[in-house]
């Protein structure tokens, strides 16, 4: 059955559809849009790991129109519930209904990866050990220890190891080493602190992002780092919705913004 969710502040109108009740203290949420055969192969990796039986698994649809998100496939690939987004806003906007949706169910933690099958979700675990031990945000990092960084392109190496980790870091008061990472995990504490408050339309983007990784430490509350894997693809085009100098310019400009402070409620 398919409801349809308007109306509500900081979140932007969308429908969900659940194929299976809340089984778990933890969700994943996956932003996705027109990912095609990426989402799926990620979703197949995840049932032969065994993820679906330690978090419940959310896609959070820009509106695909590709046929990857066909309710039988997600079903057969253990797919705990389909949000698709029909308010405006981006990445940030599909994010906020997939936390308030988290939220709304009860989950103790949430974990959010890109759908674009570049990460290794089968190190799910590690995330949800940390949020156990009382972690509030967990990035995920292939740049620590048991971390693996595959055909990652030169511009991007450079780009997050001398410019953005750095940045970040600074504002954060805590070192990070791979904050363009959306591979990541939040305590509901953390997202639920009054002087958070994610719902907001201001984080369309990529505002979120940035915003969350500084904002946990600079509340004192408890951050760190497990090491994942992050693989391009060798012989194709680099899976990213981040294209040109005008996106990495607006990136650059949301990392100041958040440096600043202008997200802070």
């Amino acid at each position: 059955m398919t409801e349809t969710i308007t109306g509500l502040t900081g979140v932007p109108d969308y429908t969900r559809t659940r194929f299976a009740e809340k089984h778990s203290d933890y969700c994943l949420l996956i932003p996705i849009i027109n990912e095609g055969g990426r989402i799926l192969a990620e979703l197949d990796r995840a049932a032969k790991a065994g993820i679906p039986e330690v978090c419940d698994i959310i896609l959070c649809d820009g509106g695909s129109t590709d046929g990857s998100m066909d309710p039988a496939g997600l079903i057969a690939r253990r797919v705990n519930t389909l949000l698709v987004k029909t308010g405006p806003g981006r990445q940030g906007a599909q994010l906020r209904m997939g936390l308030w949706e988290a939220l709304q169910r009860g989950y103790k933690g949430i974990l959010t990866i890109d759908g674009n099958n570049k990460d290794s979700i089968e190190s799910v675990p590690l995330f949800i050990q940390k949020l156990e031990q009382g972690y509030d945000l967990v990035q995920g990092s292939r740049f620590v220890k048991g971390g693996r960084a595959v055909n990652t392109p030169l511009s991007r190496w450079l780009a997050v190891r001398f410019i953005h980790a750095p940045l970040i870091s600074l504002g954060a008061r805590h070192w990070f080493t791979d904050t363009t990472n959306a591979y990541r995990a939040y305590s509901c504490a953390y997202l639920t602190h009054p002087a958070v408050q994610p719902f907001r339309d201001v984080f369309a983007g990529y505002e979120l992002l940035a915003y969350l990784s500084i904002r946990a430490t600079r509340l004192g509350l408890k951050a760190c780092e497990v090491p994942v894997e992050r693989a391009y693809p060798k012989a194709e085009p680099t899976p990213t919705k981040i294209k040109g100098m005008r996106g990495n310019a607006n990136l650059l400009q949301i990392l100041f913004a958040a440096l600043a402070g202008r997200y802070d409620p």
